[in-house]
Order: C-alpha cells, then sequence, then structure tokens
C-alpha cells in the first residue's frame, strides 16, 4: 500500500493559489469540488421539497436535506483526516446543474406540475453527478493512503447511492400521477435502464438468447 501523502495544513490554506502538480493535491482539489457541490445541493433540496406535492418523494426530499448536512460535516473529516484544512471549490457542473433548475423555472414558466415532473429528473442527474464524483475520489483516497478519508467519504457514497435508488424506483409512478394518466400494463414504473432488465433477463437463460427472443 502506498504511504499516505501528509500535505501541511500551509499548503491547502483559504485563498491560496498554487498549480495541482501532484495527486495529493489532486485529492484535495475533488474534496474542494465535492464540498462546493453539497453546499449548492443543499439549497436546491429545499426548494426541491416547496416544490412536491407527492407525500412520500416530498419526505424522503427533506431526509436527504438532512443527510446532506452531514455528508458536509463528513467531507470536513475527510479533509482533516488527509492533514488538509477543508476549504471548498467552485465546481462547475454543480453550478451547471442548479442553474438548469433555476433557468427552467424562470424561462418557460411551467406550471407546478410539470416543475415537479422536471425536478424527477434534475434530482436523478444531480445525484449521479454525486456518485460519480465520490467513487473516483475514493478510489483515488485508497491510491494515496488516505484510507480514513476514503471510508468516511464511502458513507456518504452509500447514501447518494440509495437516494438515486429511490428516485429510480418511484418517479415513473410520481410522472403518471402528475400527468394524470393511468398505469398501463407493459409500462414500466421505473427508471431502470432498459439494458439492465435486458441483461438481467439474458441471465436467468443462462446467457442464451431464447426462441421467443429470436423470432421478436
Amino acid at each position: 500500500m502506498v504511504s499516505p501523502q501528509r500535505v501541511s495544513t500551509d499548503t491547502a490554506t483559504v485563498g491560496c493559489e498554487m498549480a495541482v502538480d501532484d495527486m495529493a493535491k489532486l485529492f484535495k482539489h475533488e474534496l474542494g469540488d465535492i464540498l462546493y457541490a453539497e453546499k449548492t445541493f443543499l439549497k436546491g433540496l429545499k426548494a426541491m421539497a416547496k416544490e412536491t406535492s407527492d407525500p412520500t418523494i416530498k419526505d424522503r426530499i427533506l431526509r436527504h436535506h438532512s443527510e446532506t448536512e452531514g455528508h458536509i460535516t463528513t467531507v470536513q473529516a475527510a479533509f482533516e483526516a488527509a492533514g488538509f484544512s477543508a476549504k471548498a471549490t467552485k465546481c462547475d457542473a454543480a453550478i451547471g446543474l442548479k442553474e438548469e433548475h433555476d433557468s427552467f423555472k424562470e424561462e418557460e414558466e411551467p406550471t407546478p406540475d410539470i416543475l415537479e415532473a422536471f425536478n424527477l429528473g434534475s434530482g436523478l442527474r444531480i445525484e449521479h453527478y454525486e456518485i460519480a464524483a465520490y467513487r473516483s475520489a475514493i478510489v483515488l483516497a485508497k491510491t494515496l493512503g488516505f484510507d480514513e478519508s476514503a471510508a468516511l467519504l464511502e458513507q456518504n457514497l452509500a447514501q447518494e447511492e440509495d437516494m438515486a435508488r429511490f428516485l429510480e424506483q418511484n418517479a415513473a409512478v410520481a410522472l403518471q400521477k402528475l400527468s394524470g394518466a393511468e398505469e398501463r400494463p407493459g409500462v414500466s414504473t421505473s427508471f431502470e435502464p432498459e439494458v439492465s432488465r435486458s441483461s438481467a433477463r439474458s441471465k436467468g437463460h443462462g446467457g442464451r438468447t431464447t426462441s421467443s427472443e429470436a423470432r421478436t
């Protein structure tokens, strides 16, 4: 295992500008991105909850708001475990995801139902961004030997993955309710990718294509 690369807090002070020229500094930058994103999305979750009428989804969003408050504390602890001072770094991806919601609401003037429907997709995009950010930071932390930081980030990752699963499992039904449509037989009520369901069916046949599938 690579020995942990400690960096003095002098190299991570607020307002200090320096080139990201080694892996430890890259990890610090990744943590800063995540911290900025979590703080940005924390504000958005409260607004999203207010824009949500479905009680189950509203309650889950509010619970995730509380989880996100904990995520911020955990990321700050991950900084400290690696020997850094915690500092948020401007995250253009988080800003873009927030602006996507704000511009849609202001420019398209959606009805409350349409805005709520839009938020389901917007929320899932945010969760997948955070999942990718945490996964890459965890791999980098383990590579550098920052095992304590990696363990802390894995706690946040588990909750982000749980929130993404919730949205994937509940969003389609919520969309049907918002559109006033009745559930139709044969129509998926999950955001689970079709390729995943096809793969699962294939495994169920031992990886072989059935005669009925061959005829379709």
